[in-house]
């Protein structure tokens, strides 16, 4: 059966990733509902870990696409597909920036992921309507000026 957000021609992601993968979108579904302010509090606790390499967050933020099955009745969006990326990066011991942000003209909400040189998540560039980011959990550390 095929699976939602699959590419074709895309590789397919190596085994322990899609097991990561299954483990995170597990745990981001439900987490989603819980305050924000207990998500902000829980994903900056990452903000220890070394940063993700550019070709493993890409890695799992596909096999994250590609776990979606059609027959699922619940709502796997921006919101849960971001959290289940950061999340399985974690379980590999590297983090990435989860990032809410809006935009007006219609008001819309989204969610995406940023590491050290790239965003997932986000293709749409609007130069008319950017997405502004409203929260980045964990943080990016501010350098000391000199």
């Amino acid at each position: 059966m095929p699976l939602m957000g699959e590419r074709h021609g895309a590789p397919r992601a190596r085994w322990w990733v899609r097991r990561l993968v299954a483990v995170a979108l597990i745990l981001s579904t439900p987490a989603i509902r819980l305050p924000l302010v207990w998500l902000n509090r829980g994903c900056g606790v990452l903000r220890h870990l070394p940063p993700a390499p550019a070709a493993l967050a890409r890695e799992v933020n596909g096999a994250v696409l590609a776990a979606r099955p059609r027959w699922w009745g619940g709502r796997l969006a921006c919101m849960e597909v971001s959290l289940a990326t950061v999340l399985a990066l974690a379980l590999c011991g590297v983090r990435v920036h989860w990032v809410l942000g809006a935009r007006a003209l219609p008001n819309e909400a989204h969610a995406w992921v940023v590491g050290d040189g790239y965003a997932l998540g986000l293709e749409e560039d609007d130069p008319v309507r950017p997405w502004t980011p409203t929260l980045m959990t964990p943080p990016i550390p501010r350098r000391a000026r000199p």
